[in-house]
């Protein structure tokens, strides 16, 4: 609805009683209830922010084009088919032409079953007004859907007679109107009128095409579904001219021939689509399982997703891979990364993304800025293996950025990198939610046919996907965003526990036990109660499914061990230090060599100390080789000692020096024999350790003071690191409270701008402030001070905005007014000064 019209309707007082037909949007508006007003609100938040003055502001603002196309991107399919069919129909419609325009000359009762529903949801956003015998859609909306040539629409029919022939001269209209067959008329108007007539009239439309040829029928059936345009000759074949004689194809230039809407519809039956749908399309089951097999296999998964985190996360503990300039991770790093996990590379960014929206993750910001794990990670590893698994799920649930984009491009054709910029898609969150709602509609243990869940996805949001796809660069070849997002949720989900075998698991429904507003809401300081609970009623149903933490192992005489399962903590964290990781499953393969043996010693602990490790937490006794192992190991640990000079090494074993020196593969090291015990280098301490261990000796570093250096693992942390903020999907929704707040606002400011006023003894220009003097003014509030009565005043604030406002004034003094004002719903003080003018309301008003 245009601007000028509502502002001719602002001031229309609120017309009551059946016959009342609303004549605008705003007039529609303040029929409804106030529910039915926070339903609009609710559907389109965009409206309340900030809150409109009245309803006639509101209506303005559903009007505007980038509202109105926000609307129309969140309607589902029949919906939007709907608001095509009105486009294409006459203004204003009748409902048993809207339901013919989609239904068709056969019926279908389907269509006739839910068309109701479709327009209800269409008048609740304030897309269509009016009463059934006259639907409206809003201006915006028409000029948006209605066909074009620059604008094809999706029903494929073309512009009308009169749109068609507007630019025809009289005599080739008339000429058109003596080929069918009817008497000439008087002007080019009745002679269109007379046309358009014909071309709806079935009968005689039909025996108007029983004359024509074959092939003239086949021109019209190419054209029939659109696109309606065709290019023609100059000199047209005698089927395409015996059309273009009668009006059936009309020259919108010298080379180009439209289908006229008119006979696009009686060739289809009356149906303005092909093919309306006015079900979505029913979700299919490959298979079912028992739920008992999807808990347990979605259990299995949680726990690997658990230990994959922990080992992403280890593998940096002294530190990550340098950020780019640009940020993010680098391509080779990436491969590395995914080479550590034994994952694809689209498999390894899912990884690195998720541990960074769980805040576990992020650069640390030196100037030669790394990654590294956050303090937060150390946390994370004291909780229960639920508890983490929720700290997973609950971010991923609502964050915006999208590790499926890794490895495309962006709208420059820039690589979008793991970690880095530009991969936040603002439908994300929305999109798994409603992914995993719809799973949820399934019987248990119910695996979906996952064509026919993007089907009913591309049903739910035609129009959504392609545009935010657009907006955002994505490649159109890849498919529409939400299908793409779509499929990502799938897989993601699998990876993370929340489905086993394809269907959704107990765990998971628990985690959905809320709708998405609240779930994104809960990401806002202050907010996340809601959600927190239904993540802690999910990690207490996944807890019993979870493999049991073990605190032994199995010690084997080929210098292996075996965990049965998963460790208990300190026993992990002590034997990551001790064996390295050989294999990993449902049991983990540890082993042990020289050079983790080593790194224990490095870490303080001495050879009895190992012993009594490997002794209290074996179930098997401690194999002999490997007693001899660390043995051997921590005989020769600390024989050399390096320390700073540059670097120097010393050992009271002067032949072991000799032996060092001897050696070819010290040459690099640039050694020299400063004393019997004590060699220098020309390297740095670090280089000269594994130079040396390298080569074989097990050396030990030492302070300025000679003390021996214990290596200790403790492991690099960023400081304290916030996970990202989602990107918002637009304005957030209301809550209740803000809905109830801006529908009295809106009330409020409406009953005072449709107040009917006595006019002022110099009468003012419509929508002009009243104009009177201080004295008249003073006397005017203090009158209705005591009479208890509402007047109109014209207002000018501090910054000089000028408006419009009715107060019941209850007290004036001091050179100020303190009234009830209607405008805001409050008591509020003016000061007299500011006033303008004041003039007293209509009698009925008071």
């Amino acid at each position: 609805m245009g601007i000028g019209e509502l502002d001719r309707e602002a001031h229309v007082p609120e017309v009551t009683g059946a016959a009342a037909a609303p004549r605008t949007l705003a007039e529609a508006l303040r029929a409804r209830g106030d529910e039915g007003l926070a339903a609009l609100l609710r559907a389109r938040p965009d409206l309340v922010s900030p809150v409109p003055n009245d309803l006639t502001q509101l209506a303005t603002r559903a009007g505007t084009r980038g509202s109105v196309v926000r609307a129309l991107e969140r309607l589902d399919r029949f919906a939007l088919q709907t608001a095509e069919a009105l486009a294409v129909g006459p203004d204003p419609t009748p409902y048993p032409v809207l339901l013919a325009l989609l239904s068709g000359d056969e019926g279908d009762p389907e269509i006739e079953a839910a068309l109701p529903g479709a327009v209800a949801m269409l008048r609740e956003q304030a897309l269509v007004w009016g009463e059934d015998d006259r639907l409206r859609l809003v201006r915006t909306a028409r000029e948006l859907l209605a066909p074009s040539a620059q604008h094809p629409s999706p029903t494929g029919l073309g512009p009308t007679v009169a749109e068609a022939t507007s630019g025809m001269s009289p005599g080739r209209v008339q000429e058109i109107v003596a080929a069918v067959g009817l008497p000439a008329t008087h002007d080019p108007v009745s002679a269109v009128a007379v046309l358009t007539e014909l071309f709806t009239d079935r009968a005689r439309m039909g025996a108007l095409l029983d004359t024509a040829s074959p092939e003239a029928l086949a021109v019209l059936d190419r054209l029939v579904w659109g696109p309606p345009y065709g290019e023609v000759t100059a000199n047209p074949a005698p089927p395409v001219r015996w059309l273009r004689d009668r009006g059936m194809l009309l020259p919108v230039s010298a080379r180009t021939m439209v289908l006229p809407r008119e006979v696009a519809l009686h060739l289809r039956g009356g149906r303005a689509h092909r093919s309306p749908e006015p079900v979505p399309p029913a979700l299919g089951v490959v298979r079912e399982y028992r739920p008992q097999v999807v808990d347990s296999a979605a259990a299995g998964q949680a726990h690997v997703a658990l230990a994959t985190v922990e080992e992403l996360l280890k593998s940096w503990d002294r530190g990550g891979p340098q950020v780019l300039r640009a940020g993010g991770l680098a391509v080779r790093d990436l491969k590395r990364t995914a080479a550590t996990l034994d994952v694809t590379e689209e498999t390894a960014a899912f990884w690195l993304e998720l541990c960074y929206g769980a805040g576990l993750l992020a650069s640390d910001g030196e100037a030669d800025e790394r990654y590294a794990p956050t303090p937060a990670y150390d946390h994370w590893l004291d909780l229960p293996p639920a508890e983490r698994w929720a700290l997973l799920v609950t971010p991923w649930l609502t964050a915006t950025r999208t590790a499926g984009l890794v490895g495309g491009q962006d709208a420059k054709g820039r690589t979008l990198a793991a970690l880095g910029p530009d991969l936040d898609r603002a439908p994300a969150p929305e999109v798994r939610h409603r992914v995993l709602a719809l799973l949820a509609t399934l019987a248990p243990g119910s695996a979906v046919d996952p064509e026919t869940l993007f089907a009913r996805l591309r049903w739910e949001r035609p129009l959504r996907g392609a545009a935010q796809a657009a907006s955002e660069g994505d490649d159109a070849g890849a498919g529409d965003l939400r299908s793409r997002l779509a499929r990502w949720t799938l897989a993601e989900a699998e990876f993370l526990g929340l489905t086993g075998r394809g269907a959704l698991s107990g765990p998971a429904r628990a985690l959905l036990n809320l709708p998405l507003a609240e779930a994104a809401a809960a990401t806002a300081p202050g907010g996340g109660v809601e959600l927190s609970v239904a993540a802690d009623r999910a990690a207490a149903l996944l807890a019993p499914l979870l493999p049991e933490a073990v605190d032994h192992v199995l010690l084997q005489a080929d210098l292996t061990a075996v965990a049965p399962g998963p460790l208990r903590r300190p026993l992990a964290d002590a034997l990551a230090v001790l064996a390295d990781v050989e294999s990993k499953g449902g049991a983990t393969v540890y082993r042990f060599t020289p050079g983790s043996v080593r790194r224990a010693l490095d870490s303080g602990r001495t050879a009895s100390d190992l012993h009594d490790f490997l002794k209290a937490h074996s179930r098997t006794p401690v194999p002999q080789p490997l007693a001899y192992l660390v043995d051997d190991v921590a005989r020769r640990h600390g024989h050399l000692r390096v320390g700073a000079a540059s670097a120097y090494v010393r050992c009271d074993d002067d032949t072991v020096l000799g032996e060092i020196l001897a050696d070819r593969r010290s040459a690099p090291l640039g050694l020299r024999r400063l004393a019997p015990t004590v060699l220098a280098a020309q390297t740095d301490p670090t280089s000269l350790l594994d130079g040396l261990r390298s080569m074989g000796y097990a050396p030990a570093a030492e302070s300025a003071e000679g003390d021996v250096l214990i290596t200790r693992a403790d492991a690099y942390r960023t400081p304290p690191r916030t996970a990202p903020v989602p990107v918002p999907d637009g304005p957030p929704a209301p809550d209740t409270t803000l809905l109830g707040a801006a529908v009295r606002a809106i009330r409020a400011g409406d009953r005072a701008s449709t107040a009917v006023r006595k006019e002022p003894a110099a009468a003012t220009a419509a929508g002009a402030l009243p104009r009177t003097s201080a004295a008249e003014t003073l006397a005017t509030v203090q009158a209705a001070a005591m009479t208890g009565s509402a007047v109109w005043i014209g207002y000018v604030n501090a910054d000089g905005a000028a408006s419009q406002r009715v107060i019941a004034p209850v007290r004036v003094e001091g050179g100020f007014v303190t009234g009830y004002d209607h405008t805001a719903d409050e008591v509020r003080t003016y000061p007299l000064h500011r006033i303008t003018g004041v003039a007293e309301l209509a009698d009925d008003q008071v």
